[in-house]
């Protein structure tokens, strides 16, 4: 990277997080590139080299969050929506701590974006991830366990709303608790038998 491209790079961070730490604090509609130019430490020059508005630099934040968060997976994990037709029944059992404790760090190292998820999950396009995780992750692996048709929305909903449910209760207390320990009782509440 050019030293001309990690200055714009880093910019860009600078802005990202800001905007991040704004909308933990106040509503969307409410946010102005005056108050990001000043939380950042930019001119409103430089904001309008990099954006057009404040949605752009929205957009960009979302999507630099997703490729941060995708990065902390090994590299085969990626995949997995591609792989499930080709995997066994017991790999398909993702309440693992292999699968759960990259995404608990993830979570516990950027608690301020998953907040700001849970305050403004429209903005933040958590529905659109949660549509993409059941349609491509959820309903291939519930056809394969030969789950009824008009029972999959209600697994996915129970597997998904649960687990958010017990991420969001840590996130509230500021993710104190050690991400071993969240996964341990994610596991014990989705697989109570198999100790």
């Amino acid at each position: 990277m050019k030293k001309s491209e990690s200055k714009y790079y880093n910019t860009a961070l600078l802005m990202n997080q800001a905007l991040v730490e704004i909308l933990n604090k106040k509503d969307y509609e409410f946010i102005t590139i005056k108050e990001i130019c000043k939380k950042a430490g930019v001119n409103r020059s430089t904001f309008y080299l990099h954006y057009d508005n404040i949605d752009d630099l929205l957009y960009e934040t979302i999507e630099t969050t997703n490729k941060k968060f995708f990065s902390c997976f090994a590299e085969n994990d990626i995949d997995i929506a591609k792989k499930i037709q080709n995997h066994n029944k017991e790999d398909l059992i993702l309440i693992t701590p292999e699968y759960l404790l990259p995404y608990l760090n993830y979570i516990k190292e950027n608690k301020v974006v998953f907040q700001v998820s849970a305050k403004h999950p429209i903005i933040m396009q958590s529905i659109k991830k949660y549509n993409f995780l059941q349609e491509n992750i959820l309903y291939p692996i519930f056809r394969i366990f030969d789950i009824e048709e008009n029972q999959k929305k209600y697994f996915s909903a129970y597997y998904i709303n649960g687990i958010y449910a017990l991420i969001d209760e840590w996130i509230k207390g500021g993710c104190k608790e050690e991400t071993s320990m969240i996964c341990d009782t994610i596991i014990s509440c989705v697989r109570p038998f198999e100790k």
